[in-house]
């Protein structure tokens, strides 16, 4: 058969119309198939091999097009039909088959060009230069060394966040995932990124083996990918170069400061390194109680190697917050100045030394001019940092700029997004400034994140109580059952039991806290005793009442000659006065805690201290100074004595305010519906 004839048989037996055919029903299936796996987010893979099979398919198709042909008898071979009449009913059959593709086609190009336009809105919207680190996973057999693994990814997240042309989340938003999601789609959407940065670390004797994949969430492409056998020792390079390897991936640029930051080998020695890493892990968990014992491997990790800047930074860190949360002794405040001198000394430029610098001169100086300089000038070094956006917008709380404050702290939830506790700083700021929509809002938002999360009830409960719905309120406190540490908690629950007069579950958790007060720190156990004491007034019971409001005197008193500054143990003392009836001592101590905070330049506190000075003068029927405290109150942000601000509605339940109930002007505030 000549060329000329093979032609003309291939046009007889339709071969040229199926081959169009399946080229148009090929496309329309790619094109369904482009639209609907990433809806149901089908794997990458799945597509290739879909296309795969389609192409496979067409040289099938033209054989058996050669060799049958479809008849309303079922499938004959060419040969066997009639082509005359055959033909021309294929001709018609193939305009309506052309005529239905070319629909098919037109609707699907509309969907597949909207679809489009709606996947570029949304990667505009994410920067293909961001990326979430993920917890990596232990592969070690001894389970023990979980903690080296957290350790290597938060000293990798760490020299990414430097790099100032990348967005990179911090740790603690990432931590709520596993090391390979189910899900990386949405994973990266929930964290606000393109890229998901997936690893895990095998730790045998003096031996690393770190993996490390490059992933982009939303075509689910891996980008680089690499293995690294290393001693420990050496784990630092892994580090670095996975840093540098990742800005080369994302086309990040890296500035020679940022090369030589992302390079520093914190210490040649390995046994203060890991004393390091451990005491990471236990710092990220982000409670009190883990923070305090992260301090012992610090100290490990220092005596080791007395050259390790990075560990000696974060000692100084951790001082600084255990001098501003509970030992507000001159002892600690050596302790973390020591330590911050040391860290300066090894590496003045270090940027873990200059945030030390900065929490130290923040929170045991209570320099906030000094603190908010070192913060904005550490900020460009370290722009991936919430730490910083967020110490910057406290600080800015205190200089009493809370516009500047938000700012702050939205940026570190950029930074954080699945950060609950930057959640709950938002809400109280709402909250602080009597906006209860919005913070109840940011509150149920955080609660999607983290829906047992009972801190996030006990703030829900204290929007309530501000607007005098107690019942809802108690709905939110049914899901608390708080440790004794847990002071939040407790005193939201111990202060709707004083608004219900009495009633209520907090005598008996007060009593039981109490009996265990040898866990707990001074100033916290003295608190406890004052409030089961007002509990104990108010159902009647007045020799118990006195009785710890004598023992919590006793314990603040002591407390005093250690502290003599410290705000919280005076205003506490205060309150103890004032249930011994000692109104003099009372409102001295009230007078002498606000005058302190007031000279100390922290607006976040001042409020405090005047609200429990506004109580102590209802308390003793003093209707001028009271309704005059009280007034200043309503007029201004601020977050209350005992959970949510002053309001209208607190003033008309709360029983503090019996005394001058009757009065017309405590009356006519609380019937301010515009406070």
């Amino acid at each position: 058969m000549n060329s000329r004839n093979f032609f003309a048989e291939l046009k007889r037996r339709n071969v040229y119309k199926v081959a169009v055919a399946y080229a148009v029903a090929a496309w329309l299936l790619i094109q369904a198939a482009s639209i609907l796996f990433p809806t149901f987010e089908a794997p990458g893979w799945v597509m290739k091999v879909f296309v795969t099979a389609v192409a496979a398919g067409f040289p099938i198709a033209l054989i058996l097009a050669w060799a049958f042909e479809l008849t309303p008898e079922g499938i004959k071979r060419t040969e066997e039909l009639d082509r005359t009449t055959e033909q021309q009913s294929k001709n018609r059959a193939w305009i309506y088959v052309a005529i239905i593709a070319g629909a098919i086609s037109i609707g699907l190009f509309f969907i597949g060009r909207f679809t489009a336009v709606r996947k570029s809105e949304e990667s505009a919207e994410v920067s293909s230069k961001s990326i979430a680190v993920l917890p990596f996973e232990s592969l070690s057999e001894d389970k023990g060394n979980a903690y080296f693994a957290d350790g290597i990814q938060d000293e990798i997240l760490t020299r990414l966040s430097k790099i100032a042309d990348l967005k990179v989340i911090s740790r603690s938003s990432t931590r709520r995932y596993k090391s390979a999601p189910d899900n990386l789609r949405a994973a990266a959407q929930e964290l606000g990124v393109a890229n998901l940065l997936e690893g895990s670390v095998q730790k045998a004797g003096e031996s690393v083996r770190v993996n490390v994949q490059l992933i982009n969430a939303f075509n689910d492409s891996h980008l680089w990918a690499e293995t690294y056998d290393r001693k420990i020792n050496d784990v630092f390079q892994v580090e670095s170069d996975v840093a540098e390897k990742i800005a080369s991936a994302l086309e990040a640029k890296l500035t020679g400061v940022e090369k030589h930051e992302i390079a520093v080998a914190a210490t040649k020695n390995p046994e203060a390194y890991d004393a390091y890493l451990q005491a990471l892990a236990i710092y990220h968990n982000d409670n009190y109680d883990a923070r305090s014992r992260s301090l012992h491997a610090l100290e490990e990790a220092v005596r080791i190697d007395p050259g390790f800047a990075a560990a000696w930074a974060l000692l100084a860190r951790m001082e600084a917050f255990t001098y501003s949360r509970e030992d507000k002794t001159a002892g600690r405040a050596l302790a973390a100045k020591a330590a911050l001198e040391t860290a300066l000394r090894l590496q003045p430029n270090l940027a873990e030394a200059q945030m030390a610098k900065g929490f130290y001169e923040d929170r045991v100086l209570g320099d906030y001019d000094s603190a908010r300089r070192t913060f904005e000038e550490l900020q460009p070094r370290w722009p991936n940092n919430a730490d910083i956006a967020e110490a910057l917008g406290g600080i800015a709380l205190v200089q009493g700029d809370r516009n500047k404050g938000r700012r702050y702290l939205d940026t570190a939830i950029t930074l954080n997004p699945r950060d609950v506790v930057l959640r709950k700083e938002a809400a109280y700021l709402r909250m602080g400034d009597r906006d209860f929509d919005a913070a109840l809002r940011l509150i149920d938002k955080a609660l999607e994140m983290a829906p047992d999360d009972p801190n996030l009830f006990g703030l829900k409960a204290e929007v309530y109580q501000a607007l005098g719905r107690l019942d809802e309120a108690d709905a939110a406190l049914s899901r608390l059952h708080p440790q004794a540490r847990n002071q939040d908690a407790v005193l939201t629950i111990w202060y709707q039991s004083v608004l219900r007069r009495g009633h209520g579950p907090a005598i008996s958790l007060m009593r039981e806290l109490s009996a265990a007060s040898n866990s707990l720190p001074t100033r916290l156990e003295g608190i406890y005793l004052v409030g089961l004491g007002e509990l104990e007034r108010l159902i009647g019971d007045v020799a118990l009442a006195k009785a710890d409001y004598s023992q919590a005197r006793a314990l603040l008193e002591a407390q005093l000659k250690e502290q003599p500054n410290n705000s919280w143990t005076i205003s506490g003392l205060a309150q103890a006065y004032a249930g011994l009836g000692d109104r003099e001592a009372a409102l001295r101590e009230a007078d002498r805690a606000v005058n302190l905070v007031r000279s100390s330049g922290d607006a976040t506190v001042v409020p405090f201290h005047e609200e429990i000075r506004a109580r102590i003068q209802a308390r003793f029927g003093d209707v001028n100074a009271a309704v005059e405290s009280l007034q200043h109150l309503l007029s201004i942000p601020a977050r209350g004595a005992f959970g949510p601000p002053i309001t209208p509605a607190l003033l008309s339940l709360d029983p503090y305010f019996d005394p001058i109930r009757n009065d017309p002007r405590f009356q006519k505030l609380c019937n301010n519906k515009r406070s």
